[in-house]
């Protein structure tokens, strides 16, 4: 397996100050460069970049999984087991209504991992998840 290293993404957020107090308050990413229309984060060790855009509700769709209704397109990061638990936690005392609850899928089977999926203040869906093995993260 290659070194990992850290993604870059850009998401449009509809206020930008709102969306800055949620990175890095609520979430606790620390603030990099900005400017009055963009503001860089430490995503968990990532580079995550909020523009301010106008958004558009008709791009928001949902796919069904294990029942739940998972918001399409979504994004996040894999953190290791003890750390999400940690973090479901905390994230849980800072006013956040969660789409999916903090669960365990595929429990005692292959691919046994912990999700959540909450939105940003501007409507950008986030998962958070955790595998208890690392080693089995694209298993079937």
């Amino acid at each position: 397996m290659n070194k990992l290293t850290p993604f870059h993404l850009a998401i449009p957020v509809s206020n930008l100050e709102k969306s800055r107090e949620f990175y890095r308050d609520v979430l606790g990413c620390k603030e990099g460069r900005s400017s009055e229309h963009w503001v860089d984060f430490d995503f968990f060790g990532h580079q995550l970049v909020i523009h301010f855009k106008e958004i558009n509700e008709d791009d928001k769709h949902i796919n069904s999984v294990d029942g739940k209704d998972v918001p399409i397109p979504h994004f996040g990061v894999v953190l290791e087991w003890k750390t999400f638990q940690k973090f479901s936690k905390q994230i849980r005392t800072k006013d956040i209504n969660f789409i999916i609850e903090p669960y365990v899928r595929f429990e005692g089977k292959p691919g046994e991992q912990a999700t959540m999926f909450f939105k940003d203040p501007s409507g950008n869906a986030l998962e958070f998840k955790s595998f208890k093995d690392f080693n089995q993260i694209f298993a079937k």
